[in-house]
């Protein structure tokens, strides 16, 4: 006999979720389709014993009733086929015994109707009266979590909040109670519906032979070998049934033998998991019904993809509630409720706020929203990178820099990255302190759309002066410049910040660790897609979408650049200005340092700027660019042609790869 393959399962029980009660659901509406069918059909064998003197008609309506049982329909399937085949070979011999039926009153009372009877009394009554039960049960888990919801958080009252928790674990229970008895009666009820079909027919046909002696040859031949498959079918069943019900018993004692922490809310044992990207549960959500007025309902919330997806109960699936991507979440303080957060759109507006049940539960719906703003859910292996983004973001916010305890035997940064070649000097052995590259307290600029007053300092840093109508005087010769080299490369601008000096990789990469860590603490993590386009006098950054310049440098401005070590998409550069402030008329030297994050690897970025400072240098001698268009390969237009460099030999460029960016 083929298992039942649909049941509740008891372990979900406690958890109490949509689905679980979208399933029960079908169970109930199952049994009420059981119920509604067995007392048709016991009106039918009660009409077959009653009716003595009509038994030719009484057994033709049997035998139609028989065949109803394929046309029910039931919500779980149309049963099992076993059971449907018997039936309809049952239909066919109680048409061919219609003539042979005469009086059997005893016989039919002890086996045809008297099981039929008990089924509908023991069993289906039960199912009803656990029905109410668990009803009971889960009004009273609800006041009281409703009760509980409301504990204020600035008054706590210690005792109050002891008694409610102390309610909440009793009716709590009490459900998961009155739940596991309701789910181990319905499971049961899929064994107990077949053979409670069965066994009827069972003992009709039975009682029939035994009775009749006038062609009992005739009706032997063909029913003994059937009535004995029906008979081991019926006792697989009720075998299959035993087992079925010992082990929900034991699966119902080991459930319940858990602690008394698993009922109690704000109890949680185990640490938070910082690195979800999925996450489902109940929340509490704040919702206006007036001008001033609001009210909180319980609802289950759960994440899918970049959606945060809402389903009540009794809903067969769930509906979307806010698009997730590029959100924001924040802890807030809300009509004095704990573990109140607030999840905002990236446009700002809509919002809405959430209240959790613990700490725990709290803390890890609010790491999730902001795993799932980053869009790691898109990335090949979304949970490696949750783990390593939170390991970034626990480092950033570390007042000791990777580089001041970086391993022995490891590379030096500027021989390892293209950029490592100086603008000014040689380095020094040992590794500046933070404070010496960047000072404490630098404002950290997050947007690229600059004040007019950082845009005129850029022009004068650069000996160019603006007219009215966006034209300069070195027009001409930086297009002409410009032709020898141009590559363009979609970038994220991430910040910058001013530093004290220019001259150093490692200032590059402390502006690099102050940017996300600032990023992480203040949640900042929306960028702007932007593309940079590197030529052979300047470095652009261009709006994708209306082609318009956003700042631009010239080559000679950028003193230092270099990509991450361990995050290869991370690079930044130092651009030298001039300030003016002290009324010199040289000026004092200034540096910023500009950190992008790129869809390609840094280092490609790094090598196509150091090409691009190459052939600055070159230009001065004809002789040298000239031995520079020779060595490197050229478009059919003449522009350099960049190849990917081999990893270990950056400085030949061996590699058969263009890098030309998409964009």
């Amino acid at each position: 006999m083929p298992a039942v393959h649909h049941k509740l399962l008891l372990e979900e029980a406690l958890q109490d979720s949509p689905q679980t009660r979208s399933l029960l659901s079908v169970f109930e509406e199952d049994a009420g389709m059981l119920t509604t069918y067995t007392n048709q059909l016991l009106q039918s064998l009660q009409r077959v014993f009653g009716a003595q003197s009509e038994m030719g008609l009484a057994t033709e309506q049997l035998s139609q009733q028989l065949l109803e049982y394929e046309k029910k329909n039931f919500a779980l399937g149309k049963g099992d086929e076993e059971v449907i085949t018997t039936l309809q070979s049952f239909a066919k011999t109680v048409g061919e015994l219609n003539s042979l039926h005469s009086e059997l009153a005893n016989q039919m009372a002890d086996s045809m109707v008297f099981p039929l009877i008990q089924f509908r009394e023991k069993d289906l009554t039960e199912i009803s009266t656990l029905k109410e039960i668990f009803g009971i049960a889960t009004d009273e888990h609800e006041a009281a979590m409703v009760k509980y919801s409301r504990l204020p958080k600035k008054r706590e009252n210690e005792k109050l909040k002891s008694d409610m928790v102390k309610e909440v674990a009793y009716t709590r229970r009490k459900q998961h109670q009155a739940s596991l008895q309701y789910y181990c009666a319905l499971n049961a009820l899929q064994y107990r519906k077949r053979v409670a079909m069965l066994e009827p027919m069972l003992g009709y046909t039975q009682a029939q032979i035994s009775f009749f002696k006038k062609g009992i040859e005739l009706v032997s031949k063909k029913m003994d070998c059937f009535l004995a498959s029906v008979s081991t079918m019926t006792q697989n069943i009720q075998a299959q049934l035993d087992a079925e019900a010992e082990t929900m018993r034991m699966a119902q004692r080991e459930l319940l033998s858990v602690e008394d922490t698993v009922y109690m809310p704000d109890k949680d044992t185990e640490p938070v998991n910082r690195t979800l990207i999925q996450k489902a549960g109940y929340l509490n959500i704040r919702n206006k019904t007036g001008l001033v007025t609001t009210a909180w309902d319980r609802l289950y919330f759960f994440t899918q993809g970049g959606n945060l997806m809402c389903q009540p109960r009794g809903a067969v699936a769930g509906g979307m509630v806010l698009d997730l991507d590029n959100s924001s979440v924040m802890a807030v303080e809300c009509e004095d409720r704990r573990y109140c957060f607030q999840i905002t759109s990236p446009s700002g507006k809509t919002s809405m706020i959430l209240q959790a049940e613990s700490k725990r539960e709290y803390e890890e719906w609010i790491c999730t929203v902001n795993n799932i703003s980053r869009q790691i859910y898109l990335t090949d292996n979304p949970e490696a990178v949750a783990i390593r983004l939170n390991q970034t973001a626990i480092q950033a916010v570390t007042p000791i820099t990777s580089f001041e305890k970086r391993p022995e035997g490891s590379p030096n940064p500027d021989r390892a990255k293209p950029g490592g070649v100086l603008a000014g000097g040689s380095q020094t052995g040992a590794a500046p302190e933070p404070e010496d590259l960047i000072a404490p307290g630098t404002p950290i600029q997050f947007d690229i759309m600059l004040p007019a007053s950082e845009f005129l300092d850029q022009n004068r840093a650069g000996g160019r002066r603006t007219n009215p109508f966006g034209e300069t005087d070195d027009d001409c010769s930086a297009e002409s410049d410009d032709s020898l080299l141009q590559q363009v490369f979609a970038v994220r601008f991430l910040g910058s910040m001013a530093v004290r000096c220019g001259n150093n990789q490692e200032v590059i990469y402390e502006a690099m660790r102050q940017v996300l860590a600032a990023r992480a603490i203040h949640n900042i993590f929306r960028t702007t897609e932007s593309h940079l386009m590197v030529t052979s006098s300047s470095l652009r950054l261009i709006d994708p979408q209306t082609q318009v310049t956003r700042i631009s440098f010239q080559l000679r401005e950028v003193c230092q650049f270099a990509a991450h070590q361990e995050n290869g998409r991370l690079m930044g550069f130092v651009v030298e200005g001039r300030d003016w402030s002290d009324g010199d008329e040289e000026g004092e030297p200034s540096f910023s340092a500009f950190v992008f994050e790129s869809n390609t690897e840094g280092e490609k970025i790094c090598y196509t700027i150091s090409l691009a400072k190459d052939i600055t240098e070159a230009k001065k001698d004809p002789e040298a660019l000239a031995q520079l268009m020779k060595n490197m390969p050229l478009t059919n237009d003449g522009k350099f042609l960049l190849l990917e460099p081999e990893e270990g030999d950056t400085t030949n460029g061996a590699g058969q790869e263009d890098l030309e960016s998409e964009a």
